[in-house]
């Protein structure tokens, strides 16, 4: 067993508890924090961690990483090596309507973190962000060394507000620090308010999808198991402070995706065209020539692939 623990938070969100399942494989010891919040059902991510739970390596908080009190209590009894950040208040259409959640949940929760992290001096933070700070920029594939100047949502904005907070305490407390920009992220557990999981029950039940938009707005979409990888081969590095996309470099218009998923499930989607949606970008695109450079990664599981195992577990599940 590897003698360092690790602090995932967000531990029973789609992403995380993949990662937990994958930390706990390889024999870490994981703490987890996650509120299980109701912004869809907690039942689900009760599930999510059904087997992390069962085993000797793992233990679960369940707070909310605005409550600095409980955190610091969480981190002085806990004392972890490494800090995995992933939880957040979540989608960018909800951003629109609640918008202060967002800045605190995203912003100060991860500002608490930091906080904590630097005043026991961890080796390690690794910190999930979103393409989402990209935005509408014309300037294609998105790279790290983007400005992010075209950000449209609250969601975007708070998750860059605590990217520049991770490079701040990097720079001022010698902490080591990764910026992980994930891309469209679907698979096993995905969240039941994105496309990919949306899409297919419908299709699945004979029921209507919703496209929003001409079916021309395209997406770079990641397979979990290849998010997972990446940040995994983060873990044993010490980066002063480095920004990193995840993605599969190779995006997909709606239309396509709608057509792949008919391909894979073996049956026509029945389709209600609607207007664009406020906050929506009209492409994702990941430069990853970075993520290969430093890290050795790049993403192995095609759109096809993915959308195969996924129906898979879905119809499972």
């Amino acid at each position: 067993m590897t003698s360092d623990v690790i602090l995932v938070t967000g531990a029973a969100g789609f992403i995380g508890s993949n990662l937990v399942d994958r930390l706990l494989a390889e024999d870490y010891q994981v703490v987890g924090i996650d509120n299980l919040n109701d912004y869809y059902e907690p039942k689900i991510k009760e599930r999510n961690l059904a087997s992390a739970l069962l085993s000797n390596n793992f233990k679960l908080h369940r707070i909310d990483i605005r409550d600095f009190n409980s955190l610091k209590k969480i981190f002085e009894g806990e004392n972890p090596d490494k800090i995995i950040h992933l939880a957040a208040a979540v989608g960018v259409r909800s951003s629109i309507v609640d918008p202060q959640l967002y800045a605190a949940v995203n912003t100060l929760g991860t500002v608490n973190l930091l906080k904590l992290a630097t005043q026991i001096k961890v080796k390690q933070f690794i910190f999930g962000s979103s393409s989402s700070v990209y935005g509408n920029s014309k300037k294609i594939p998105f790279s790290e060394d983007d400005q992010c100047l075209h950000i449209i949502s609250p969601y975007a904005a708070s998750k860059r507000s605590a990217e520049f907070f991770v490079e701040t305490f990097s720079k001022n407390f010698d902490l080591n620090a990764t910026i992980l920009r994930f891309f469209t992220v679907y698979g096993e557990r995905g969240r039941p308010d994105m496309a990919p999981a949306l899409f297919c029950e419908a299709i699945l039940k004979g029921e209507s999808i919703k496209q929003f938009g001409n079916g021309e707005s395209s997406r770079d979409y990641t397979y979990i198991d290849d998010i997972v990888e990446g940040v995994v081969q983060v873990l044993d590095k010490r980066f002063d402070c480095e920004i990193i996309n995840l993605g599969n470099n190779h995006p997909i218009t709606l239309t396509n995706f709608i057509e792949t998923l008919e391909r894979v499930i073996g049956k026509k989607a029945k389709i209600k065209k609607l207007p664009p949606q406020l906050g929506d970008v009209k492409k994702t695109w990941a430069d990853i020539e970075k993520a290969k450079k430093i890290l050795g990664w790049q993403p192995r599981v095609n759109m096809a692939e993915g959308l195969k195992r996924y129906v898979q577990w879905l119809q499972k599940n």
